[in-house]
């Protein structure tokens, strides 16, 4: 876009405030601002620093000045911005008024035009009372918001015609709202404020790196009345800056370092690279990951007057407002030389300027790593530094994928909930705040969301019937209606209780409630988080204070367990907070393992050679592209030339002291791998008549029965196909602790049980205890509206039905082969990981760290005795 585009849509003013200010303008901004100032609806995407907050604002500000130099300015709210984050919300105030007082200086001084005040309001939660009333009578111009405060202020009867004004709505950090049931919420409300408006608002949205844009541009625009998308043009800057990302091995052999080894190595490379830099942003993937860091670096660094105690700070979640926002207000002041985050800094909070950001094992996803690198270098021709420091050999393989895709830029594809009922409730008991609806024309606005696009009318009208009482069963357990429905007008409209149900209750986010833990029914022993509860079942062994437990039972939020002293963990405490590799990703991993292996064939196993190729082609070290070679190489010698990828599905049989552990060697990430493992579970478990325990990880499932039981596991593979693995995996998921849990938050989502009643606030627990006793009544009934969502989030948003789908259509194409080994006793280097999964507690480190190496001697000594095995693999040049 030349710069005359810009001088012919923007007033003298502001092109010479911007021009003073910053110099020229960026590449999103030449492009995004003359869209803008045409009144087109604008995606704008593009890293962090490249100044695509100021490019939706510019054009709006200039406009606004203009009503004012016309004296058409008047007190009325001409601009809604929302973000999900209420620290960003302080963020885009402060940095309004800067251009805001600015561009009328400039004005006053330079052009002789005296402009009035723009004024802009913060509204959340957080806004005080007199504050509120302030803004009622006198309306800012720019009103700043969530989406949960939007979702009160538009039913606010005396605020909600202030609303009418509205000419411009922007949407910030978008790509991480689109993904939830707060980006579905977001798109009804948006629809809702359209009916409302004077006019056609024009929208715009702000997106860090994300794929694909046109969903994404869907999503902002929705639909209009006519069934066509509304038209948005996209702006995409995501690959303007430039990046160096770098994958880094601590040890020079992972296999044989010890965990004293390990971690001296990581932290020595961490304080090396700290103090190499001016400041540095390290991520981990959980939060007591977070914390054990910090902990260990204070040590390293501090203690040996390296960095100051007070110049490493932590920030996450689970850490109060309070001490997130003065590690902010610290970083962006330079005052703090290294911060360690888990994901709470991931999204465009202003921090000031960052050098480096440091990554401690895989994130998981391309477009993850890409945002968290594009914290570094703030300004968009400023490289971002990256480094990830890897832990073993399967994260080595998964970061030197993730790092060469990111440089290549090829993104894992966003997912958007599809018509989540529980929202659709939620706004439809808001909608009869509003006046009395006919229910198709209710019908018609919800439609216009694009997560609701294919709603279809039976289901919009059975989420009205159960909220205006329709099943009759449900008062039985206290479930009574929420607004009035006339079936013979078909109409619905607000009951006299329905405004207090909503603006106490209302919100997507679910409630994070604790489990307290109890040995043998009696004695307290702690506390877990709900979301790991969650994915026990009934003889799951975790860890909890240093000590084993086998589950039991959970009653409300209250955990029954016994001592399992000695036995093994089957499920890491850390499990339900890691995040999971996306399928896009995944097939990418496939994709090199395959490589690899056709590389090691090419040069007749020569491991210098391959691994010289693998350096080259994934910007490694020699080293790491030497450890990635022979990971692959002891594979292929193992199992006679069999390495799981992409293309291939290889089952492992493999005997030990637990039973018969069937090994589904699966390169398609964590939400399709839980998905095809239930299934599989279910299916092997109506064959066999025993219960069967599934473990999960990103690359494979393990399905383990007690015994050795004879397994036909062929016909095991042929029962589980892309037509039936859906009604598997719902038949799975009933009486789960899963299921009772997501029907919970789902219930309070759609109000069919309240928190909150006439200033009665119930507990976590108590909810729960309701929810299970409505669960029971309804089990039956797979129409319910929030039993089909509960039965909906669980298989396509918590897990990933539609890739297990599309795998398992692969495998009946011909396209995935399934090659199945087996039985054995010892296990090939692909499953070590799977099968040490329950040492990854950090009290157990060093005894999953021996484990994983006497594993590795089993699987040297077994190729070294085997003939044939040798021929494959000359396993001395490892």
């Amino acid at each position: 876009m030349r710069k005359s585009d810009l001088e012919e849509v923007l007033r003298p003013y502001t092109l010479e405030w911007f021009r003073w200010s910053f110099g020229d303008f960026t590449e999103p901004q030449k492009r995004a601002i003359p869209l803008i100032k045409r009144g087109e609806n604008v995606l704008i995407s593009s890293p962090t620093g490249t100044g695509k907050t100021l490019a939706a604002f510019l054009g709006i500000i200039d406009a606004l000045y203009a009503l004012s130099e016309e004296k058409k300015l008047e007190n009325e709210i001409y601009v809604l911005y929302v973000s999900p984050l209420r620290a960003l919300n302080n963020d885009i105030r402060r940095n309004l008024i800067e251009p805001l007082e600015g561009i009328k200086k400039i004005a006053r001084e330079k052009y002789g035009v005296e402009l009035e005040d723009i004024k802009a309001s913060i509204r959340t939660s957080d806004t005080p009372q007199n504050e509120r009333q302030i803004m009622l009578r006198k309306p800012p111009h720019i009103l700043i918001t969530t989406p949960e405060s939007l979702a009160l202020i538009l039913v606010a009867p005396k605020f909600r015609e202030r609303l009418r004004s509205i000419r411009w709505v922007i949407i910030d950090e978008i790509h991480e709202i689109a993904s939830s049931k707060r980006g579905s919420n977001l798109s009804i409300l948006l629809e809702r404020l359209q009916e409302l408006a004077e006019r056609e608002v024009q929208r715009i949205g702000l997106s860090a790196t994300i794929s694909p844009l046109e969903k994404i541009a869907r999503f902002l625009g929705g639909y209009g009345d006519d069934g066509k998308p509304r038209s948005v043009k996209i702006v995409d800057a995501r690959f303007k800056k430039p990046f160096d990302i770098r994958v880094l091995v601590p040890v020079k052999d992972m296999i044989y370092a010890s965990e004293e080894e390990l971690s001296d190595g990581i932290y020595s490379k961490i304080a090396e690279l700290v103090l190499s830099h001016k400041s540095t942003l390290i991520f981990t993937n959980t939060r007591s990951a977070t914390e054990r860091v910090v902990f260990k670096l204070k040590k390293v660094l501090a203690e040996k007057n390296l960095v100051g105690l007070d110049d490493i700070g932590a920030h996450h979640s689970s850490l109060s407002r309070d001490i997130r926002l003065d590690v902010e207000e610290r970083l962006k002041r330079g005052e703090l030389r290294v911060v360690v985050s888990s994901t709470s800094l991931e999204l465009g909070i202003d921090i000031g300027y960052i050098d480096l950001v440091l990554l401690l094992s895989s994130p998981k996803s391309v477009s993850r790593l890409l945002q968290r690198v594009g914290r570094a270098g703030h300004r968009l021709h400023e490289v971002s530094e990256g480094r990830i420091i890897t832990v073993d050999r399967d994260d080595l393989v998964e970061c030197s994928v993730l790092a060469d895709a990111a440089r290549k830029r090829l993104i894992d594809k966003t997912k958007i909930p599809e018509a989540p009922l529980d929202v659709l409730a939620q706004n439809i008991v808001a909608m009869s705040l509003e006046k009395k609806w006919r229910v198709e024309d209710a019908y018609r606005v919800v439609k216009r969301a694009y997560p609701y696009h294919k709603l279809k009318y039976e289901d919009f009208l059975s989420v009205v019937k159960f909220l205006g009482g329709d099943e009759k069963r449900l008062e039985e357990q206290k479930v009574y209606r929420k607004i009035w429905y006339d079936p013979e007008e078909n109409a619905f409209g607000k009951k006299r209780s329905t405004r207090m149900i909503f603006n106490l209750n209302q919100g997507t986010i679910p409630d994070e409630a604790k489990i307290k833990v109890f040995l043998k029914g009696r004695k307290y022993i702690g506390d877990l988080d709900e979301g790991f509860a969650q994915i026990l079942s009934p003889g799951d062994v975790f860890v909890l204070g240093g000590k084993t437990y086998v589950f039991k039972k959970l009653t409300g939020l209250k955990m029954f367990v016994d001592s399992a002293e000695g036995q093994r963990p089957t499920v890491p405490s850390w499990f339900s907070e890691m995040l999971p590799l996306s399928f896009d990703s995944a097939l990418l991993v496939g994709k090199f393992r395959r490589h690899v292996k056709e590389l090691l064939e090419k040069y007749g196993f020569d491991l210098n050679k391959a691994s010289k190729d693998i350096a080259d082609e994934m910007m490694l070290d020699e080293d790491a592209a030497r450890e990635v070679a022979r990971y692959i190489s002891e594979q292929y010698a193992f199992t006679s030339g069999i390495v799981a990828s992409d293309r291939l599905v290889h089952i492992e049989i493999y005997d030990d002291e637990r039973g018969r552990n069937i090994i589904f060697h699966s390169l398609f990430g964590r939400k399709a791998n839980d998905a095809l493992s239930r299934a599989y579970a279910y299916a092997l478990s109506e064959q066999s008549g025993t219960a069967v325990r599934v473990t999960v990880s990103d690359n494979a499932f393990m399905l383990t029965l007690p015994g050795r039981p004879e397994v036909d596991v062929s016909t095991l593979v042929k029962s589980v196909n892309s037509k039936n693995v859906e009604d598997l995996l719902t038949k799975s998921i009933y009486n789960t602790e899963m299921m009772k849990r997501i029907f919970r938050q789902c219930a309070q989502r759609s109000f069919m049980i309240l928190r909150n009643y006439r200033g009665w606030e119930k507990s976590p627990n108590k909810l729960q205890l309701s929810a299970q006793t409505i669960l029971d009544a309804l089990k039956e009934d797979s129409e319910n509206p929030v039993v089909k969502e509960t039965v909906r989030e669980i298989i396509h948003d918590h897990m990933d039905v539609d890739a297990a789908k599309e795998v398992l259509k692969r495998i009946e194409d011909g396209e995935i082969e399934v090659e199945i080994t087996g039985p054995s006793e010892v296990p090939s280097p692909f499953a070590h990981h799977i099968i040490a999964i329950g040492y990854q507690d950090i009290v157990l480190m060093e005894d999953r760290r021996r484990l994983l190496l006497s594993l590795y001697e089993k699987v040297r000594k077994y190729i070294e005795n085997n003939e044939k095995m040798r021929d494959n693999l000359a396993f001395s040049s490892s």
